[in-house]
């Protein structure tokens, strides 16, 4: 059974054969209704309140549906397709339980912006309020972490809430929407009359930006001495990178690139600066406090980004560009606020702007502060540094791999120690930090790219919790190369009881944990280890050779902190160094 996606279908040949006014029932209009949206990969797991929609699946082959071994590992990788691929991810779960264990990564792609379509089964209408078998008000419980919610109770209502929740999913400051859609609905039969027009009171996106806010930041670039760019996550969702790099290259501004926005800007450009923040690199942290103008495209001002509010970025004129007005203002006071799509904003800035002329000394400052503070860490010939492994993982793929994460301290050395150089290389749980993200939004990242190398870098703890897609890889012959960093201890919760709590290591010790080569064996994947830098150099190279999924666990010293590190109640220029400093 192959992973490939069907091959694309051009928008003749679907409406040709989909748009065809039939009586037909609620699931076969839920399936031509995701075709006409584009959708060519789905993931999910049935249930009850789902059997007529996965009996309408029975044979159907114009769109991929991947069967995961958990819903949570269903919303995770539709999470990692829709990141990799700037497409909206879909995936489909039962009511009750498998409702429930979705909200999870509504939550993680809510929280970093990312489109996706949840697609749940409810129980019969005549049910809903009885407390009935795998019932809950799914609508209820995600309210706080959609964009929106349907409720369908009307099978003739299915063709427009699907094109709604599409484009309400895609659109503005992207984000989940859930579809919960009752037994009797997917059942029950109606004319289909594709929807193709959209009529969303009071949902009306400003994309354009006010030209007035433009001409008063090219006019602040003119005068800033100091000025910094802080790109984010917005960045890459409106593509609109291309239009950073003009930007950044004509008004020659160090620019450094949040959690989310890495990828953003190539990190062998002379004016990149790394990642801000908690485990940001000490030029960008430095340079933003030093800042007399510091311009936000995309980004959200998030708490690991500018520690102490009250004393982050205090010599500065902030410029805040987010297409989420509630975004601006929320935590840091704009002086010069710009709502619009980052692309639109930047697309209309570039003719106008000019080089931040009287900037000569800060940008030879800031070279400087790049060449005697760079990311250091104290390397061994007998033990192995996770450090040296990311390094390791960057110079055999070029940094041209899409890289994914879950959440710990692996998370902050390979967005240390990778460097990226073009958006949507990147995927990681960003502002819930969930663990267990990482290997299932790999399958998913792999499903939208299936001729790209796909990378999924694990801590020894969150692997343990989504280790049973291992089988989907071995079934479905999807070749990520699975990363297990081994320290036999939850790692970035260990640094914080050492440093912050005395030494007071409590509840954190994962020896009892699966000999994971073993684990990935069992689900019939290859599986290999490495205890030193031969041993890892050789099981690495095998696994870019082996053409299909391949786990290495390379087993790391327990005692390595990550550095630098901002502690809480901290500003950003206060900053522990660590060991080799």
């Amino acid at each position: 059974m192959s992973a490939q996606i069907p091959e694309t279908r051009s928008t003749e040949q679907l409406r040709e054969k989909w748009m065809k006014p039939e009586v037909i029932t609620g699931s076969d209009i839920l399936l031509r209704s995701l075709l006409l949206e584009g959708v060519e990969c789905v993931f999910g797991y049935p249930g009850g309140a789902v059997l007529y929609i996965y009996d309408a699946l029975y044979g159907f082959t114009d769109f991929h549906h991947l069967l995961t071994r958990h819903e949570q590992g269903a919303i995770h990788a539709a999470d990692g397709y829709a990141r990799a691929t700037g497409k909206v991810g879909v995936c489909i779960a039962t009511s009750g339980p498998g409702a429930t264990n979705t909200v999870t990564g509504i939550a993680t792609a809510f929280m970093d912006s990312v489109p996706l379509v949840i697609i749940t089964g409810n129980v019969v209408s005549s049910l809903i309020g009885t407390d009935a078998f795998q019932e809950a008000d799914i609508t209820g419980i995600t309210m706080p972490i959609t964009k929106h919610s349907y409720l369908v109770r009307n099978v003739e209502d299915l063709p427009r809430v699907i094109h709604e929740a599409f484009h309400i999913a895609n659109t503005g400051r992207k984000g989940p929407v859930l579809i919960d859609i009752p037994k009797d609905v997917s059942a029950n039969k109606a004319l289909f009359e594709p929807s193709q027009t959209i009529n969303l009171r009071g949902y009306n996106p400003t994309v354009v930006p006010n030209r007035l806010q433009l001409d008063k930041l090219a006019a602040a670039i003119q005068e800033a001495e100091r000025p910094v760019i802080i790109a984010g996550g917005g960045v890459v969702y409106s593509g609109g990178h291309e239009q950073l790099f003009e930007f950044v290259n004509k008004a020659q501004i160090p620019i450094t690139t949040t959690l989310l926005g890495l990828g953003a800007f190539p990190s062998g450009h002379e004016l990149w600066m790394g990642m801000p923040g908690m485990h940001g690199t000490y030029t960008a942290n430095q340079s933003i406090q030093q800042s007399d103008l510091l311009i936000n495209i995309g980004a959200r001002f998030d708490d690991r980004v500018t520690g102490k509010l009250d004393g982050f970025a205090p010599k500065a004129k902030i410029v805040h560009i987010d297409i989420d007005p509630a975004e601006i203002g929320k935590n840091v006071h704009a002086d010069i606020p710009i709502v619009g799509d980052v692309k639109t904003v930047l697309e209309m800035l570039n003719p106008i702007v000019s080089r931040a002329d009287k900037a000569d000394a800060w940008r030879t400052q800031i070279q400087r502060s790049k060449i005697e503070k760079p990311l250091r860490y104290i390397d061994s010939d007998t033990v192995l540094k996770p450090q040296w492994v990311i390094e390791l993982l960057n110079d055999t793929t070029g940094g041209e791999a899409i890289v994914t994460t879950d959440v710990g301290q692996h998370q902050m050395w390979a967005a240390q120690y990778y460097k990226f150089n073009q958006p949507r290389s990147w995927i990681t749980s960003g502002g819930l930090g969930t663990m267990g993200f990482g290997f299932p939004s790999a399958i998913g990242a792999q499903m939208g790219h299936p001729d790209r190398l796909v990378i999924s870098i694990n801590g020894d703890g969150g692997m343990q919790m989504c280790a049973q897609e291992l089988a989907i890889c071995a079934i479905n012959k999807i070749p990520v190369k699975v990363v297990v960093i081994n320290n036999q201890v939850l790692g970035m919760v260990r640094q914080w009881q050492e440093l912050i709590y005395d030494n007071r290591y409590s509840h954190i010790n994962l020896e009892g944990s699966p000999d994971f080569v073993k684990l990935a064996e069992a689900y019939g994947v290859k599986g290999l280890r490495a205890t030193n830098k031969e041993e890892a150099r050789r099981a690495w190279q095998e696994a870019l050779d082996t053409p299909g999924p391949v786990l290495v666990e390379f087993v790391v010293s327990k005692e390595e902190n990550v550095y630098p590190m901002v502690t809480q109640g901290s500003t950003i220029d206060q900053m522990l160094m660590g060991d080799s400093e």
